[in-house]
């Protein structure tokens, strides 16, 4: 063997293991770029998701919503949620319909009287429950002291709203005509002036507005509360694309507000002085409004009851047209009995 050729076979093992080395660092250059550049197609759409869009009615009936935000609950269980306040559950649910909120607030009535048309539509939990939340308030100086004086007289209420059913119901459960008085038809934040103005003689509505009516008149004032009559469920109702889309995040709003839930109970004049400070109310008309609240997050079967009856009522009491209405298809309980299965005593 020549110098030379001894001196090229000396070298040929570096050389190979030169080019295994660099071969070894080229493929973990590509593995950890392939890494990286997985990991940024990924950051952007978490970086840009969307929040949660909840749509929430000015009321008593949101506490649980207002303590959650006061208290931080919803940023504890990692949402990222939007607020957005409407005058009432109907705008709130008006607003869902139209795809603007991933999920609004909202009297059961709502989504009743929607049920034969609207099946993309569930309520997931009802976040209170009142017997006390809608009012009739009258004058006394239009000769209105006992339940048959209305007969005859103007009542202002809102078309269509969980108002309406209430005052249909207590003319019906006082042995009175529906078309035995002259029913006015109102926005919500019209109901208070016209009552003042004298143009209408009576206003059936919910709180705080209905306590907000008494107080205008004072002494003139005479309130008729009828817990026999109706108890309202306001709940939580969305999209069931939503639901499914996002399951996790609306499993995580059902957290905090049982959450809220315990914290109203355990704290009742911590959730009060939120109340008034949210709805500008004094702490005496505060301290009324959640004193006949339930505000327990769960799903039951007064639930389905009274969205039976209301669909009944949005019939005109005809038993074929409400027959052919399931109500439980407008409910979803699985994401509440990931939170709490003992909150749900729904029969199916």
């Amino acid at each position: 063997m020549t110098a030379a050729t001894q001196g090229f076979g000396r070298r040929a093992p570096r050389r190979a293991g030169v080019a295994r080395r660099a071969l070894a660092g080229a493929a973990w250059v590509l593995a950890w770029t392939a890494a990286w550049a997985g990991a940024l197609a990924l950051f952007p759409a978490r970086a840009h998701a969307a929040p949660l869009t909840l749509a929430v009615s000015s009321g008593p009936v949101s506490l649980p919503v207002y303590v959650a935000q006061a208290r931080g609950l919803f940023k504890d269980e990692g949402l990222d949620l939007a607020v957005r306040t409407c005058a009432s559950g109907r705008e709130c649910y008006a607003w869902l319909a139209d795809g603007r909120v991933d999920i609004a607030t909202a009297a059961e009535l709502q989504v009743a009287t929607g049920a034969a048309s609207r099946h993309d539509l569930a309520i997931v939990a009802t976040i209170s429950a009142s017997s006390y939340q809608i009012k009739l308030v009258a004058r006394r100086s239009a000769q209105i002291m006992e339940a048959p004086q209305i007969r005859g007289k103007r009542v202002g209420t809102v078309p269509g709203s969980s108002a309406q059913y209430f005052l249909d119901n207590w003319l019906v459960f006082n042995d009175i005509q529906p078309d035995a008085v002259h029913v006015v038809g109102l926005a919500p934040d019209q109901l208070v002036p016209a009552l003042e103005n004298r143009n209408v003689d009576a206003v059936v509505i919910w709180e705080p507005l209905a306590a907000l009516a008494a107080q205008s008149l004072g002494g003139d004032a005479i309130t008729f509360a009828s817990p026999r009559v109706y108890t309202q469920h306001f709940n939580l109702v969305a999209d069931r694309a939503t639901i499914a889309r996002r399951e996790v995040d609306v499993v995580r709003l059902l957290r905090a507000l049982v959450a809220a839930q315990r914290l109203i109970a355990a704290d009742p004049a911590g959730a009060q002085a939120i109340l008034a400070s949210r709805l500008g109310l004094a702490p005496a008309l505060a301290a009324a409004a959640m004193a006949d609240q339930d505000y327990r997050v769960r799903l039951d079967q007064s639930l389905v009851t009274t969205m039976q009856g209301q669909v009944r009522w949005a019939a005109g009491g005809a038993a074929a047209a409400s027959a052919s209405v399931d109500v439980l298809r407008s409910i979803d309980p699985a994401p509440l009995r990931q939170v709490d299965a003992a909150a749900v005593g729904i029969v199916r």
